[in-house]
């Protein structure tokens, strides 16, 4: 086994353990913890089974690990709840637990980085210009179907569903969530094919 194979392998273990962790005494009932978590969950799967027909690169494997990290830890405590969004209402005197923003960032970034490799690896689209607006469309749709099904939870079972929603009672919290998928996006785009331009001007 090489060193990127083991250094993929222990992404991995972190992860296991982070799920781990993450479901041993959820701070909301296991209902939320399982919509909070089921992306990072499914997510993982995928790319266990896909790892050696596309094995990506391993710094989308670490960018995937962190996006899994903060979902398990929202799912842990629910968002509301997680002690660094405390922290951030602290440091910079929001009015909410901003954790989950951080979520929706990351949700940007992850899809956004997957889409550049699929596209450059499985069409014959290469530019830049339409690579990054197709990468930056394609985690903003994300986006909006998490908004659609979250609004979809909340009208089956509005009670247990009040945590996994997490809006605090701030009306624009679906704005806000897909704002911030889209700063993610595009600045993990910008900084992403810049820096391939970069590699390719040195050679």
């Amino acid at each position: 086994m090489n060193n990127i194979a083991k250094s993929h392998l222990f992404l991995l273990a972190l992860v296991l353990l982070t799920t781990l962790w993450s479901v041993i005494g959820v701070e909301d009932t296991y209902l939320t913890w399982i919509l909070e978590a089921a992306p990072a969950i499914i997510g993982l799967v995928v790319l266990v089974f896909t790892y050696k027909k596309f094995r990506m690169p391993t710094y989308l494997y670490v960018v995937m690990a962190l996006h899994m990290a903060v979902l398990l830890v929202g799912a842990h405590y629910s968002y509301a709840k997680v002690p660094l969004g405390f922290w951030m209402e602290d440091w910079f005197g929001f009015t909410r637990n901003n954790y989950d923003k951080i979520g929706h960032l990351m949700q940007g970034v992850t899809p956004a980085l997957v889409m550049i490799e699929l596209l450059r690896r499985t069409t014959p689209i290469k530019t830049a210009g339409w690579t990054g607006f197709l990468s930056v469309c394609v985690a903003e749709a994300i986006s909006a179907l998490y908004e659609i099904i979250e609004w979809l939870a909340s009208l089956s079972n509005p009670t247990d569903t009040e945590a996994f929603l997490g809006t605090q009672g701030y009306i624009w919290d679906t704005q806000t969530d897909m704002f911030m998928c889209l700063i993610g996006a595009t600045v993990s785009v910008l900084i992403c094919l810049n820096a391939k331009r970069f590699r390719k001007s040195e050679t």
